[in-house]
């Protein structure tokens, strides 16, 4: 064998020493060195870092915010004997991968057991604390809170850190629903008959007092109908007056044409008189007023 063949299989060597020897962290990821099985060292930072080969072996756990999601609904009773449905998440991550190696052998399977049971067992207490109203809209984001603080400070013992904790949905029981849904429909209907009720007594009052008004309007305006009318006859009368005081047999020719007027607008009209009557005076003598 000559000297570069073995030069070859010497750099081979190395190099395989090199690479078992080497490994590198990523940023979304802590890792732990073994020696014997037991935790030599953590890697939190990202790089290239070197181990003793065959002897020390490294182990990755994933630091990404990971989401738990319920499969069904859990069912919880609340403080007036209420089923609910509630639908939730968790979203948690690994903060201390030697605890969370220590606590749950770094299996994210027991890791999202247990926060699971911690969040069920806080949502059951605040649940049983609050009327369904309050766990339906009321008090909801007060709940989470409460939940997420209790389930962090769980959490953390084994490593892992809850981010936050949401209800997506509370839901009720098909009878409860049924329930609610026709108590409801009465409040409602309870409550449209009252506003029935109170806009009915508002439109009589409405209607009443513009009927009030409308008698005060029409009367008022008779009175001053009358006033304007009344004005009028007597400004009429004086100008009657005046003008018989000026020329009477006119006033009474002008009378009489008036009357003739009036008397033979129809073809059909009849009348009887006797011919010397005084109506027909102007008639058998036209100048009977300036003749005087």
């Amino acid at each position: 064998m000559n000297k570069l063949s073995v030069f070859l299989i010497g750099l081979l060597v190395v190099l395989v020493i090199l690479s078992a020897s080497m490994f590198t962290v990523d940023q979304r990821q802590n890792a732990l060195v073994f020696q014997l099985g037991e935790v030599v060292s953590v890697k939190t930072k990202p790089g290239l870092y070197f181990k003793l080969p065959l002897v020390q072996n490294v182990r990755f756990f994933d630091t990404r915010i990971l989401t738990l999601d319920s499969a069904d609904p859990e069912r919880f009773i609340t403080s007036e004997k209420k089923n609910v449905l509630v639908d939730s998440f968790i979203k948690w991550r690994v903060i201390d991968a030697r605890q969370f190696y220590v606590s749950v052998g770094g299996d994210e399977t027991r890791a999202q057991i247990r926060l699971n049971q911690t969040v069920n067992d806080g949502l059951r207490a605040e649940f049983g604390k609050r009327t369904i109203n309050e766990v339906v809209s009321g008090r909801r984001e007060e709940i989470m809170n409460i939940i997420r603080t209790k389930a962090d400070s769980d959490a953390r013992k084994i490593g892992v850190q809850v981010v936050d904790v949401r209800i997506k949905r509370v839901d009720l029981p098909e009878t409860v629903s049924e329930n609610v849904y026709r108590r409801m429909e009465a409040e409602r209907k309870q409550v449209a008959n009252e506003l029935r009720s109170t806009g009915a007594a508002e439109a009589e009052k409405i209607k009443a007092d513009a009927d009030k008004q409308k008698d005060v309007i029409v009367a008022e305006a008779y009175r001053d109908a009358q006033g304007v009318k009344g004005e009028g006859d007597a400004k009429a009368s004086t100008l009657y007056a005046s003008a018989y005081g000026k020329n009477a047999e006119f006033y009474a020719f002008y009378r009489s044409m008036q009357a003739y007027r009036e008397s033979f607008r129809s073809k059909s009209d009849v009348m009887v008189l006797d011919p010397s009557a005084d109506f027909f005076k102007y008639m058998k003598n036209p100048r009977a007023a300036g003749g005087q």
